[in-house]
């Protein structure tokens, strides 16, 4: 516990005895910022290759293990400067899918971890293509969508087990901002459309429950 007090009169060089006015006694104990609840989050991912194929079999094996679609965008050019081409080829292909159900946002880690041991599962058969697929999971709220990923940068927070989460998108004044960060598959009108739906949807099932802007405690 601590006492502090409001100086009147007086000044810097103590030529004039202070007198006190005011005393405050704050208990350090009340001070502790308090564990609100935090809004469920729409969960999303994004499935990228060259090959139709690949693709059609990743989406079956994340519903089989996330649930139900709620959304799935139409195959989208996935524009990276040419940065993955090496890897896995030109030509590449991004379909976004968002799950029915929304979940608490403390598991992006563990999704990350896991659609990367996914990846795992889809061996190279050309040697050209040393990585046919590539899975990029995150999740949207009313605020923001976030991306999971496995490198640091000046914008990422680490989360733990070599996972970072970075903030891509942002939503203020009614419409998706970008950032200087934010991957230029990630700027398009598509994928705002996508997001924007996410949204709309998330909203709507907040609103059916008790889970709309609670700020009570979860203690």
């Amino acid at each position: 516990m601590h006492v502090f007090a409001m100086l009147r009169g007086g000044d810097i060089c103590g030529m004039t005895k202070p007198s006190f006015s005011k005393v405050w006694i704050l208990d350090e104990r009340k001070l502790v910022a308090e564990v609100l609840y935090v809004e469920p989050v729409i969960r999303f991912c994004a499935v990228i290759s060259q090959d139709d194929q690949v693709r059609r079999r990743a989406i079956e094996k994340l519903e089989s293990e996330w649930g139900k679609l709620v959304f799935q965008s139409a195959p989208l050019p996935f524009l990276a400067g040419g940065f993955y081409t090496p890897a896995m080829g030109a030509g590449l292909r991004k379909e976004l899918l968002a799950f029915e159900q929304p979940l608490s946002p403390d598991g992006l880690a563990d999704w990350k971890l896991w659609t990367n041991a996914v990846e795992a599962e889809f061996p190279s058969t050309d040697d050209s293509i040393k990585r046919p697929l590539n899975l990029d999971p995150g999740y949207i709220t009313q605020a923001k969508l976030v991306l999971a990923t496995t490198k640091d940068r000046d914008h990422r927070i680490y989360l733990r087990n070599g996972i970072f989460g970075e903030i891509t998108l942002t939503y203020s004044a009614k419409k998706w901002n970008h950032h200087r960060w934010t991957y230029p598959d990630y700027r398009t009108d598509k994928v705002c459309e996508f997001v924007m739906q996410c949204r709309n949807h998330l909203r709507e099932r907040l609103l059916a429950g008790d889970g709309f802007r609670n700020r009570k405690s979860t203690g």
